[in-house]
């Protein structure tokens, strides 16, 4: 096995107790934060495997919610992250759920507030590392470690193409890029991660283009 940086054999700077239970579980939290855009106003928390079994004792409810108030891992703040949410007027609802998932360490988070919402599927797979796997019932490999464009369109002909376009004349390099749709000729999502951070600008020419139908960095 080859690594990249001394970070992914001793894990991230954290409040422990656990890389994976713990900081694995905040950067799931704030990844949602930051696709949902805003603070919440309500968030249903489902946990799996031994995230369901463990997490009031290893702190991944905390942690969850702490990056939801979009706490890093090394806040000093994410002890009292369930007090602050309360405060601020998140209502949190915990769910155990006894189904067996694909990953032992899965929370799938349903955020909600007047303005929309939005569910996201996260696993926490070790070292403080996690991954984004569903958003809104798109199947998707999401880790958080590069600048990402996510976009969604009609499922139609030249749409790839278009937003492919509009980075390259930007000079912005594509790293990796998935597209998932639920069912042909329907939405789709593309998922980019690139080199660069795409500003403001540059989202709001993707958005403008034909058959686009929203834009979220993460």
């Amino acid at each position: 096995m080859k690594f990249r940086s001394v970070f992914d054999i001793i894990g991230p700077v954290m409040i422990g107790p656990s890389s994976s239970h713990t900081a694995g579980a905040a950067r799931i939290g704030r990844a949602a934060r930051s696709l949902f855009g805003r603070l919440p106003r309500r968030v249903t928390i489902t946990l799996y495997g031994s995230f369901a079994k463990t997490y009031r004792g290893h702190g991944t409810d905390v942690a969850l919610v702490g990056g939801l108030l979009d706490f890093d891992t090394d806040d000093e703040r994410m002890v009292q992250a369930l007090e602050m949410a309360r405060e601020s007027g998140v209502e949190i609802t915990f769910i155990e759920s006894e189904e067996v998932a694909d990953h032992p360490n899965t929370a799938r988070l349903h955020l909600e507030d007047d303005q929309g919402d939005l569910e996201v599927t996260g696993i926490s797979i070790g070292g403080g590392k996690m991954e984004i796997v569903e958003l809104n019932g798109f199947e998707l490999r999401l880790s958080g470690s590069a600048p990402a464009l996510l976009v969604t369109h009609h499922d139609r002909y030249g749409a790839v193409a278009k937003v492919a376009t509009v980075l390259a004349n930007h000079r912005i390099n594509i790293g990796y890029m998935q597209v998932s749709r639920k069912e042909k000729g329907l939405e789709a999502l593309m998922i980019i991660e690139t080199d660069q951070h795409v500003d403001d600008p540059i989202q709001r020419e993707i958005s403008s283009l034909e058959d686009i139908t929203g834009v979220t960095v993460l």
